[in-house]
């Protein structure tokens, strides 16, 4: 069905990313009432638009009245409208909470903070919603580069770390441009409809298995992958405490979801996992990242780059569902998806808090939580006992598809990798509650900056998101099942 909502989920964040800096030359106390402004239309259309997308159909958006596969085509159907839902509310919360750090850490770059948040929040969009590979490319550089700004916009160590990560980064998109640049000579075409359509005809071709090839290994830069995560670390840990929040719940998902588009709905499952086994290859890749991840994150004493380990290891959880190869490790797969995005979220907060109320950076002084940040304290909680995978939380639900999917599926391994991983995180976040807790509570000093309304509301919200994905988990996995699912499985 034709509709303009697909075009309006682009234009509205990306609109208020240049009416920010007109506005904020005047006076830079309305850049955060736009963003957010713009973000709440942006949550309520992209709801909108996925009860649509399931009730009536995808819907398509032919820009300039050129119809596909030579006009640029965006589609939002269940997959992408379930992600758009994700991305605009996490990133309306995501920048709720950044509003007394940015304050504090960016005083002098506010227009360049909101105008760029709101810019990397389109390109996902734009990622999302596009029908076109060379056209996802182009989003995927806008929002590469704004990340890279928001990343670096600090200065200092953070400037070195947004430098590695632009290294990496490019080298990933040239990878992934390569290997479009192969499709697009062995078939004509770079319309996702109507590349699935010809490529059965050329799936033996060496151009097709080298473009998947290069495809692969440039997205898997971009999200994160073990092997391919050297750029995380230092970004997630050094990037501004504003930032990361943002940073880290939606930017690496995107990437992964471009993967699983073409993947399923370009190859399709028999052809990626019988004629182009590669779903074999990455399922033991995100078996062995899920466990590496949670074992370096146990090592770590600061409380950032332990969570950036931890993404690491959710990464390897996320592909190795996609990898299973049944309907219930797919869906289950795309449910961890959405329980990470809010757990990342709620996390990344918590250490923005810890540190902009009590300079609380490493795992031993989280301590001084105990005593004056009960909202920050409880959201830690509940989000490490989901990332455990503690019932009724999200996390538990999450993984509990994942262990059924591998069964359903008899890899055995993955099911091993999945516990082996849980025990792991069990462990890193036991030690971290050890220390906190461990302290009697009259050493623990106390301090008397009220922890800001924006940030307890925020990781209130998130929190609450949390237990209420998990308790609703046969809802949102109902709606996985019925209008999500690709065709093949």
């Amino acid at each position: 069905m034709t509709s303009n909502l697909p075009g309006f989920l682009f234009a509205i964040p990306f609109f208020a990313a240049i009416v920010i800096p007109v506005v904020g030359f005047t006076n830079q106390k309305f850049c955060r009432p736009i963003a957010l402004v713009a973000l709440v239309f942006l949550s309520i259309v992209s709801v909108i638009g996925l009860s649509e997308a399931v009730s009536h159909g995808p819907l398509s958006h032919e820009f300039g009245g050129w119809a596909p596969p030579i006009g640029i085509e965006w589609v939002l159907d269940g997959l992408s409208g379930l992600l758009m839902v994700a991305i605009s509310i996490v990133s309306l919360i995501a920048l709720v909470h950044a509003g007394p750090l940015v304050e504090k850490e960016l005083s002098d770059r506010v227009i360049p903070f909101y105008s760029l948040s709101l810019l990397l929040i389109a390109a996902l969009g734009g990622m999302v919603l596009t029908g076109d590979l060379f056209n996802l490319f182009v989003f995927l550089e806008i929002g590469s580069l704004a990340s890279y700004v928001l990343v670096g916009v600090a200065g200092g160590r953070s400037l070195h770390s947004a430098f590695r990560y632009l290294i990496l980064g490019t080298i990933g998109a040239s990878l992934y441009l390569l290997g479009v640049g192969y499709f697009y000579a062995e078939t004509g075409t770079l319309n996702m409809a109507d590349l699935a359509q010809r490529l059965p005809e050329v799936i033996d071709s060496r151009a097709v298995l080298t473009g998947l090839l290069f495809i692969v290994l440039g997205l898997a830069i971009k999200m994160g992958l073990f092997p391919l995560h050297g750029w995380l670390p230092d970004a997630y840990t050094y990037a501004p405490n504003s930032c990361t929040p943002l940073l880290t719940s939606v930017v690496t998902k995107v990437p992964l979801y471009a993967f699983v588009r073409i993947a399923f709905w370009i190859f399709g499952m028999t052809t990626v996992s019988t004629q182009i086994p590669i779903l074999v290859v990455l399922g033991w890749v995100g078996a062995v990242a899920a466990i590496v991840g949670a074992y370096l994150a146990i090592w770590q004493e600061n409380f950032k780059r332990m969570l950036a380990y931890s993404s690491v290891s959710s990464m390897g959880l996320f592909m190795l569902g996609f990898s299973l190869g049944t309907e219930t490790g797919f869906a289950g797969g795309l449910f961890y998806v959405l329980a990470d995005t809010l757990m990342k979220a709620a996390l990344f907060g918590v250490a923005g808090a810890a540190i902009y109320q009590c300079g609380a950076s490493t795992v031993t002084d989280l301590v001084r939580l105990r005593r004056n940040m009960p909202w920050v304290s409880t959201a830690l909680l509940i989000s490490a006992l989901s990332m455990v995978g503690i019932p009724p939380t999200a996390g538990f639900f999450g993984k509990w598809h994942l262990v059924v999917g591998a069964l359903e599926a008899e890899k055995y391994f993955a099911v091993a990798a999945i516990l082996v991983s849980s025990m792991l995180t069990a462990l890193y976040f036991f030690r971290m509650f050890q220390r906190v807790w461990a302290e009697p509570l009259q050493l623990v000093e106390p301090h008397v900056l009220e922890t800001p309304f924006p940030i307890r509301i925020s990781l209130g919200v998130l929190t609450f998101g949390i237990m209420a994905l998990g308790l609703g988990s046969d809802l949102v996995m109902g709606l996985i099942f019925e209008s999500v699912i690709p065709k093949g499985f």
